[in-house]
């Protein structure tokens, strides 16, 4: 364990915590595209197909940077000792 986790008193994976802490960000993204994509639905019916298609593009997009959040730890984990 680090220095620093140890000063701090965190014990455990630290990795976790750094991914539940980028997971702030796809989080807000997700409601971001939801929200205006809603909002847009509303003003503009008949261009609901498009733009529920590009809210699904946008959602998958936001949504990798979360699952390449889970890997990271996992392939820059604890190297050899």
């Amino acid at each position: 364990m680090s220095a620093i986790a140890t000063a701090a008193g965190v014990y455990g994976s630290v990795a976790s915590i750094g991914y539940g802490l980028a997971a702030i960000g796809p989080g807000i993204g997700v409601g971001l595209i939801f929200g205006n994509g809603v909002q847009a639905m509303a003003r503009q019916p008949e261009a609901t197909n498009l733009i529920r298609s590009n809210m699904f593009i946008g959602f998958a997009l936001t949504e990798a940077l979360a699952l390449i959040g889970i890997v990271m730890p996992f392939v820059f984990g604890a190297g050899p000792k």
